[in-house]
C-alpha cells in the first residue's frame, strides 16, 4: 500500500510540474485535433522524402530546430536542415523510399508532444556506392505548437535492431 501511495505522489508531482491537475486533465492534453495535425506533419515529411524534395521535407522544422540523422549527421536550424536533407536526397537517398510502419504521439503539455515514428527505408546506398538492404529506423520527433502551428523542434533517428541478435 505504501508503494501505491508513493507512486500516486510521484505521478501527482510529475503532473503538477507540467501544470496538470489530474490524470483526466493529462489525458485531455493534446486532443484529437492536435494529434491529427501532428500526424499530418509526419505524412508531409514522408511525402517530401519520397519526392526527394529537401524543401518539402524540411518546411515543418522550427527556425532553431536540430536534426540528427541515423548516421549521426547533425543539422541546425530550418535552413540548415533543408540544405542537409537536400544533399542527402540528391545523393545517397536519391532512389530511396520511406514507408511509415508505426506512429505514436504523446503530449507532454498542450503545446509540446513527442512522436515516435518507425519507418522502413529502401533504396539507400552506402558511402562506397553499394546498395543497402531495406531496414527500419525509429525517430523521436519533438513537436512544439507556436501560434497554432505544430513544428518540429528536434528530430533524432536511429536504426532498429542494427546488430544481429546475441547467440543463444
Amino acid at each position: 500500500m505504501k508503494q501505491m501511495n508513493a507512486l500516486a505522489a510521484i505521478i501527482a508531482i510529475g503532473l503538477a510540474t507540467f501544470g496538470i491537475a489530474s490524470m483526466s486533465d493529462a489525458q485531455q492534453i493534446g486532443g484529437n485535433e492536435d494529434d491529427q495535425a501532428i500526424r499530418k506533419v509526419i505524412v508531409e515529411m514522408t511525402e517530401g522524402f519520397n519526392n526527394h524534395d529537401g524543401k518539402a521535407a524540411a518546411r515543418m522544422y522550427a527556425p532553431d530546430a536540430r536534426f540528427v540523422s541515423v548516421r549521426g549527421d547533425m543539422m541546425n536550424g530550418q535552413a540548415g536542415i533543408e540544405k542537409g536533407l537536400s544533399a542527402i536526397l540528391s545523393s545517397r537517398a536519391k532512389n530511396a523510399t520511406q514507408r511509415t510502419i508505426d506512429v505514436s504521439v504523446r503530449f507532454i503539455r498542450p503545446d509540446v508532444a513527442l512522436a515516435n515514428v518507425t519507418n522502413e527505408l529502401s533504396g539507400l546506398v552506402a558511402p562506397d556506392g553499394h546498395a543497402l538492404p531495406p531496414h527500419q529506423e525509429l525517430s523521436l520527433r519533438v513537436f512544439v505548437k507556436d501560434a497554432g502551428v505544430w513544428q518540429i523542434a528536434a528530430f533524432h533517428n536511429t536504426l532498429v535492431a542494427p546488430f544481429s541478435s546475441p547467440p543463444k
